[in-house]
């Protein structure tokens, strides 16, 4: 039986999917290809996959689109491809459920780690704070369930996606420290940020989203004006 993880390749560009896939195939994954949204929603709700890549730029609906379907049914971890590489877009995938992001034209070898990066998040094999496989972590209503992978609010399972949830588990490990975003992402990556990257505030609002009251006015996790963020000990 092979356990390799099975990756779905949603993207209208022949050429470029032929090559992506054997790369990615070379390199241990399975890799099944759709040509456009439709059949690659088709394939998602017919058959299981680890995780998915997506391109943005595509006839009929578009990745925004596509990804919108995807997570009314499932979590399962989004990469991102777009040839636009404009910051809104990125933010716009992100808000709407992505994982990831990688703007055309790319190297695979990145393509390839961001993928890797994705599927640990999403089996909780977090970098540097140790196994997943722990008690859950309670702060007044909010519970973290790590072993499950679950986040619950007065009881009721909360929806993040993989790597919001592995944000959210590294702030509150360091609960009542301030953060910088760079030793966040370092916690869930295991690697550096460039000098300016929006994205963890984009799933730092989803998260909040999903977990505060009022979101606009968080208790949870507040924002350190020039640091970055401190997930509060004490919570009601």
């Amino acid at each position: 039986m092979n356990d390799a993880p099975r990756i779905l390749l949603i993207d209208d560009d022949d050429a470029l999917s032929a090559m992506v896939s054997e790369y990615l195939i070379a390199r241990g994954l399975r890799v099944e290809r759709s040509a456009d949204g439709p059949s690659g929603l088709a394939r998602l709700a017919a058959e299981p996959f680890d995780a998915v890549v997506l391109d943005v730029m595509m006839p009929g609906p578009d990745g925004f689109e596509v990804l919108q379907g995807i997570r009314r049914d499932s979590a399962v971890p989004v990469v991102m491809l777009t040839a636009r590489g404009e910051d809104m877009d990125r933010i716009i995938g992100l808000e709407m459920g992505a994982d990831d992001y990688l703007s055309k034209p790319f190297n695979p070898r990145e393509l390839l780690a961001r993928i890797k990066a994705v599927l640990r998040r999403s089996r909780g094999e977090l970098t540097t704070d140790g196994e997943a496989k722990a008690p859950p972590l309670r702060f007044g209503r909010l519970e973290i369930d790590v072993d499950a992978r679950v986040v619950r609010l007065d009881g009721e399972d909360r929806s993040l996606t993989g790597h919001q949830f592995a944000l959210l588990l590294a702030m509150a490990r360091s609960a009542g420290r301030a953060l910088t975003r760079d030793e966040i992402m370092q916690r869930v990556r295991g690697e550096g940020l460039e000098a300016f990257d929006r994205s963890i505030d984009v799933h730092v609002s989803r998260i909040r989203a999903a977990i505060e009251d009022d979101p606009k006015n968080p208790r949870r996790i507040i924002t350190l004006r020039g640091v970055g963020y401190l997930f509060a000990k004490a919570q009601a």
